[in-house]
């Protein structure tokens, strides 16, 4: 099945409970606070249902129906950089500012998959149950989130040491038809515009954490589950014009508490096992998968972060300073840097089984680097805009004001943009620079991955250490003190 824009949205229309405002929503798909970047995922399900971007978006699987992409299981280097180009066609729809657009955590369940012989050593049922999910989810085009991360309360102490036990999402009851889940979990971004969750921990859990050592997948209308937004911004932005990105893309977060919700056996992928919930991510390709899909998203939104700087300089006449263009020279060779991580990736991907998968240490040294890069790359690129994309109209509605409108277009020069031109370039310019929106993404690009602690101990543990200590070595043993200085003994004979 290939959902259209339209069918996707009408899926969503589902009764979940989304708390926003103090009010319990209805209907998602028709608020102020999320119809608009609801649309927006309806145009990417428009996208890749459309017949000319059939080769595209789509594979055959094994049941010779078709699928997005985002389902495939590369069986090669050329399968592995043929999903890539979807995925990079997809994100061009956002520009990347949708982080947990539908690839994301589709790749995630699609590495899990991959590593099913894991799964299968530690119980053949719940492998059978991730089996049977990942085609479901692939076969009936479905939107995920994840939920992997628990509550920050006092992080001196463990999910079991906390005042309640249950303010992360663990295991209540437990009989033979399946698990009840009580607590929450967090961060649900793209949650509300998403049909399923899938729930784990990716945080070290210690002995006596076992209730909290959980995966499954279920709809986000599950009886019980409640779903509490933050603030949006989309809100916050009833006009395109002044925000084309916060009015449209807004994908925005959410904790979601499980009020003993029921989770039956064949959406449960781990139970109550602190080892096994570890190694979905680390001894599958999962982890691997998700982020890779994470880098290139990533490297789009630098391509569209770097087309705003170029059009900066353009807009202000600087584009031929010396200077400007040693700036813009730097920003360019940090978006080719992350666009030839991804390359390099797959380059160097290997084997696991039949499934050909991204190198995983390329991986994390791209994630390493990414996390300082972000903020850098916004900070060049307010230095490049100077006071432009503050100093203007107050709203589009100072358009309607004839004698506003002459100010305007006599006081927003260019040489390279009409006034209106200038004044839509810079408004969208604020919107990914210095907006609320623009802040919450600085926010998400540093720590999506992680901790950067996190991040660098995964650079650190897949290194190869063996092969950097035998070049050490083999250069320390190709010369020796002996070569060159005779031997106490002789020399004093010598005199």
């Amino acid at each position: 099945m290939i959902k259209t824009g339209a069918e996707h949205i009408q899926s969503l229309k589902d009764g979940r409970e989304i708390f926003i405002d103090g009010q319990n929503l209805s209907d998602a798909t028709t608020h102020h606070a999320f119809r608009r970047s609801i649309a927006s995922v309806g145009k990417m399900f428009d996208f890749h249902s459309a017949p000319e971007n059939r080769e595209l978006m789509t594979f055959e699987t094994d049941t010779g129906t078709r699928a997005n992409r985002i389902w495939q299981l590369p069986t090669s280097y050329e399968e592995l950089k043929t999903r890539r180009r979807g995925l990079e066609a997809w994100t061009e729809l956002h520009g990347g500012f949708l982080g947990r657009a539908p690839d994301h955590v589709a790749s995630c369940i699609s590495g899990m998959y991959m590593g099913l012989d894991q799964f299968e050593l530690y119980d053949p049922a719940r492998a059978r149950a991730l089996a049977d999910y990942y085609r479901y989810a692939r076969d009936n085009d479905l939107y995920l989130t994840y939920v992997i991360i628990n509550p920050q309360a006092d992080r001196s102490k463990n999910a079991a040491e906390q005042a309640d036990p249950f303010l992360s999402a663990a295991v209540v009851d437990e009989d033979t038809s399946g698990i009840t889940v009580r607590g929450a979990k967090m961060l649900a971004t793209g949650g509300i515009m998403a049909n399923e969750v899938f729930v784990t921990c990716i945080q070290p859990l210690q002995k006596g954490e076992e209730p909290y050592a959980l995966s499954f997948c279920i709809p986000m209308n599950a009886k019980g589950l409640k779903i509490l937004s933050r603030k949006s911004y989309e809100a916050g932005a009833p006009s395109v014009f002044d925000n084309p990105l916060s009015s449209r893309f807004d994908e925005n977060d959410a904790v979601l508490y499980f009020d003993d919700v029921k989770v039956p056996w064949d959406r449960i992928f781990i139970a109550r096992d602190i080892a096994m919930t570890n190694k979905q991510f680390h001894a599958t390709p999962a982890h691997v998968y998700q982020n890779y899909q994470a880098q290139i998203r990533l490297s789009v939104k630098l391509k569209f972060l770097l087309g705003i700087a170029r059009r900066i300089t353009e807009v202000n006449g600087t584009t031929n300073f010396p200077q400007v263009r040693e700036t813009l020279g730097q920003l360019a060779a940090e978006a080719g840097m992350v666009d030839a991580f991804v390359a390099a990736m797959e380059a160097k991907g290997s084997y696991y089984g039949p499934y050909f998968v991204p190198d995983r240490h390329t991986l994390y040294a791209a994630q390493t680097l990414a996390q300082q890069l972000y903020g850098k790359f916004i900070t060049t690129l307010r230095e490049l805009a100077g006071g432009g994309m503050i100093m203007l109209p107050s709203s589009v509605h100072d358009y309607e004001n004839a004698e506003l409108a002459r100010l305007i277009g006599k006081t927003q020069q260019s040489p390279a943009a009409s006034a209106e031109e200038k004044v839509k370039f810079y408004k969208l310019t604020w919107d990914a620079v210095g907006s609320e929106f623009a802040s919450r993404h600085a926010q998400y690009e540093m720590f999506y991955a992680g901790a950067s602690f996190v991040v660098k101990g995964h650079s650190f543990r897949t290194y190869d250490w063996a092969g950097a200590e035998k070049l050490l070595a083999d250069m320390l043993s190709s010369y020796a003190l002996s070569d060159e200085v005779k031997p106490f003994a002789a020399a004093r004979a010598a005199e």
